[in-house]
């Protein structure tokens, strides 16, 4: 009876690990882009409404600019008397089977 070597038993287990390792650093580096890119949205939302609660007439025009200014696009925008609530939309990070969309909303107006 030949007794069988455990020559490449190693090779084996590292090849394991490093597939294993790959992938959770896809999964981190996704959530690491999403979170950037709610920050993006919110900053963008913030902005947005500010320019807009500032100025006289036309507060949604302005918000649209702005988030543009941006690089992000206005979802939704509502006036209610000197209060502005807006909606804006980035782009997120990218996922092969589906485009990623982060959306933030902001009020201003009046304290």
């Amino acid at each position: 009876m030949r007794c069988r070597s455990e020559q490449g038993g190693a090779t084996v287990l590292v090849v394991a690990m490093a597939g294993v390792l790959l992938v959770v650093t896809g999964g981190l580096a996704a959530v690491g882009g999403l979170v950037t890119a709610q920050r993006r949205a919110q900053a963008a939302a913030d902005l947005a409404a500010l320019a807009a609660a500032a100025t006289s007439g036309g507060a949604c025009a302005e918000a649209a600019r702005t988030a543009s200014a941006n690089d992000a696009s206005l979802v939704g925008c509502r006036v209610a008397g000197q209060e502005v609530a807006v909606v804006v939309a980035v782009p997120g990070p990218v996922v092969p089977w589906r485009t990623v969309r982060v959306t933030a909303e902001a009020r201003a107006g009046p304290g």
